[in-house]
């Protein structure tokens, strides 16, 4: 969404300084980015269980689901500055909603097309799309103004591709925005409601068999009705009359019948569901709910734009379940705190029946950041006013406080009627956010309120004011920190928490980077004693960058296999030097190390050589951490496997990189360039016959390459291009192109059958360009990826 004036924008903008750089768009080259500084979230006002972005302006929530095991979380985004400016979205995981890792940029303006505003995802877990490409469901995410555009993933969200070069696939009238799309089980298909002004505000819906094609349905309009809307069932009371909630960005809602094509509302104004500041400079916008939450909950997530610092503008409300509730003003949607905050708990505190006068308020104790949940006897109450002062200080001051006003019947100032004579309040406090829930949910008041976290400004106490009133129940609970449980760039399959054992590590886009005088470890939580265990480091400067295995938690025992720019593979451990292989090593490009251990015996291959170039026995240790290493520079680290698919390929290694960044990130190979680069094995050929799996991850060409001299000078190249065509070509001459689409993240088999000049080309099994050249002999088998990033996996070269 864009709605925010130019005034708004500037105002944003003086709350902080802005860093240095302006939004931008990016290239393919660099997709995905990952833009950020180093932080541990402390700086003031940072919330510590609120998401906010790492660094950077952020907006709405969009694309929230949940993909086997995880919940992905994507939102409006500028990386590169405090204001709102070029829209990204950002992407965050986690395997509870509570604990978040900022992941690379899922959605970047220059690599994907359209204005990438708000939206929503799914997953297709049916491949009705067909886009289903490996064995990931397609991830499909929808965005974009003035008609709606479908970005997908096949790889779990790691990154993105846009569906047919951003054409839009609904077109609503007037200006539109927001698409939310979802399942209707009833009429067995799906349904998208997008925002639109054609004729006045309202909602318009689309229905779909497969997600892609889009057909009109019907129409709702309503002045009230503005901005990212979003739609769920909920049956009322848990138990009854299904209902669907219709709601739109300031958190107005109405409830009524939804048939998969209409909807029809039983109210003819609707309810608000916070008490917020509901505007898009408030403290509660643009929320929206998780789909495919596994247990059926709907759970909803808002911005909250009244919240900056240092580094970061906006941050979101902590999830919360929605239901509905009968109450005796009738049917009203509620909002409760998820049960998974409990993970965050520690040092619970109770109170049962307390008197509190304005001459004993109660002392319940001092935080920083906490959850506090209090029943009042308001019948028996002589109090005008009661409730929660927060971080209270010795002179009597405090930050905030969340009272009942008895006479006028308010709690926060807004309006809330007792329940049998009670009132329940709930507050969640952060260092930044304010969250305020009354008798169970009737009430939510999402804030902004700056706390001062300083030790002597962190009292709690129960107050009353006019008279007395009985604290029926207290409950206290400390909340902990939410961040730094996951790895945001460190991709692989080793559990963590990893630890840092000496260095400075830090996370940047091609994995994890560390700074070391001396030697440094960062260790794993898994732990093995027989295995492979492979993974990708490159020296930056220095001396050496390495995979640790069988490991103590301390780091001083343990087997490390490095690359050394002194020329050499080393296996050691402390004490003593067991092996080295010479060979050259420079600074600057990964190596690929792979270590295989059996009881005594050690191997270690470097860039998928079928020998080993260090096998070796040591008897020290027989089983510890896997974990990565530094010695006396800056390296990058990524992709640590145990036990992986890796690269399957009959050609001979040691594999060697011309031109562009080359990886293994858990099964194939990745190459990474702005222009061409080759991946070349040590195997040779004249005559062939070689296969392969290829595919564009983003950009333009993935290819097989064959007959090319070491330095890639010379060659002939098999590519599949997202331009849509089949290309065999050699430097200077494209030779045949055969026109058929190429879509970017999808697996292609690619074969190639040279006899002398005669060259074949095959794409999935049938014969696609017979051409002839004998400009080139015989040479080196390898792979290609062109301005963008390709993968490759099942290299095989036959007679």
């Amino acid at each position: 969404m864009r709605r925010l004036l130019s005034a708004l924008l500037l105002a944003a903008a003086a709350l902080v300084a802005l860093p240095p750089g302006t939004a931008s768009a990016g290239t393919v080259a660099d997709y995905p980015e990952f833009p950020y500084p180093a932080t541990a979230y402390d700086e003031p006002y940072r919330g510590q269980f609120h998401f906010s972005p790492r660094a950077g302006w952020m907006n709405d929530p969009n694309g929230m689901v949940y993909y086997r095991g995880t919940y992905h979380l994507f939102f409006q985004h500028n990386p590169h500055g405090l204001a709102w400016d070029t829209m990204h979205w950002g992407h965050a995981t986690s395997t509870d909603m509570v604990h978040w890792t900022q992941r690379p940029i899922a959605l970047e303006p220059g690599v994907h097309p359209g204005d990438l505003w708000s939206g929503n995802g799914v997953v297709d877990t049916a491949n009705v799309t067909g886009l289903k490409s490996g064995d990931d469901d397609p991830i499909l995410v929808f965005s974009g103004t003035n008609g709606v555009t479908v970005h997908y993933s096949t790889d779990g969200a790691r990154t993105f591709q846009t569906f047919d070069r951003g054409r839009k696939v609904a077109v609503p009238s007037g200006t539109s925005r927001d698409p939310h799309v979802f399942w209707h089980a009833a009429s067995n298909r799906w349904v998208m409601v997008v925002w639109n002004d054609g004729g006045g505000n309202g909602a318009t819906f689309y229905t779909s068999a497969n997600l892609l094609d889009w057909t009109y349905a019907s129409r709702f309009a309503a002045g009230w009705f503005f901005e990212c809307p979003d739609m769920f069932p909920l049956a009322v009371d848990g138990t009854g009359t299904v209902k669907w909630v219709l709601a739109d960005a300031s958190g107005e809602y109405v409830i009524g019948a939804f048939d998969g094509t209409a909807f029809r509302p039983d109210w003819s104004a609707p309810q608000r569901m916070d008490l917020g500041t509901n505007t898009a400079d408030g403290t509660f916008y643009a929320g929206q709910t998780f789909t495919g939450v596994p247990d059926g909950r709907v759970v909803q997530m808002s911005w909250q734009p009244g919240n900056h610092g240092s580094t970061w503008t906006g941050d979101q409300t902590f999830p919360a379940e929605l239901a509905l509730k009968t109450f005796p003003e009738g049917v009203r949607l509620t909002r409760t705190p998820i049960r998974e905050i409990s993970t965050l708990r520690s040092g619970g505190l109770a109170y049962s029946n307390r008197a509190v006068s304005p001459g004993s308020p109660l002392a319940v104790a001092t935080a920083d950041t906490y959850e506090v949940t209090a029943e009042f006897d308001v019948a028996g109450a002589t109090a005008s006013s009661f409730g929660l002062r927060l971080h209270t200080r010795a002179d009597g001051t405090y930050d905030r406080a969340v009272g009942y006003d008895r006479a006028a019947a308010t709690l926060y100032g807004r309006p809330l009627a007792p329940v049998n004579g009670r009132v329940r309040m709930r507050v969640l406090v952060d260092r930044g956010q304010l969250e305020v829930f009354g008798n169970d949910g009737r009430l939510s008041v999402s804030d902004n309120v700056n706390f001062n976290s300083a030790g002597l400004s962190q009292g709690i106490q129960v107050y009353a004011e006019g008279g007395a009133v009985n604290l029926v129940s207290l409950q206290f609970y400390r909340l902990g920190k939410a961040w730094g449980t996951g790895e945001s760039t460190l991709d692989g399959n080793l559990a963590g928490p990893w630890s840092a054992v000496g260095g400075a590590w830090t996370d940047t886009a091609g994995g994890k980077q560390a700074t070391a005088t001396g030697d440094a470890f960062y260790l794993s939580n898994t732990t093995a004693g027989d295995f492979t265990y492979e993974g990708d480091v490159k020296v930056v400067s220095g001396t050496a960058a390495a995979l640790t295995f069988r490991a103590s938690a301390d780091g001083t025992q343990h087997y490390t296999a490095n690359v050394d720019t002194g020329g050499v593979v080393k296996l050691w451990r402390p004490g003593k030097e067991i092996a080295v292989a010479a060979t050259p090593i420079v600074a600057g490009r990964y190596y690929h190390l792979k270590v295989v251990a059996a009881g005594s015996r050690i191997r270690v291959y470097l860039d998928h050589g079928a020998n080993p170039v260090i096998d070796a026995t040591d008897t020290a240790y027989t089983s510890g951490r896997l974990g990565l290493n530094v010695f006396h520079g800056t390296a990058i680290l990524a992709n640590p496997t145990l036990n992986g698919t890796g690269l399957r390929t009959n050609l001979a290694g040691p594999w060697h990189p011309a031109g562009g960044s080359w990886t293994v990130p858990g099964a194939g190979l990745r190459g990474n360039s702005g222009t061409d680069a080759f991946a070349l094995s040590a195997t040779t050929a004249a005559d062939l016959t070689y296969e392969g799996d290829v595919r564009v991850v983003n950009g333009v060409a993935a290819a097989l390459t064959f007959r090319a001299s070491a330095d890639g000078t010379q060659h002939y190249t098999a590519n599949v291009d997202t331009g849509g065509l089949v290309k065999l070509w050699r430097p200077g001459r494209d030779i045949a192109v055969f026109a058929t689409p190429v879509l970017e993240g999808r697996t292609y088999h690619l074969k190639v059958v040279a006899r002398g000049p005669s060259i074949a080309v095959y794409l999935n099994g049938t014969k696609v360009i017979d051409a002839s050249d004998g400009t080139y002999a015989s040479g080196y088998l390898g792979v290609n990826a062109f301005n963008g990033t390709a993968t490759f996996q099942n290299l095989n070269l036959s007679a």
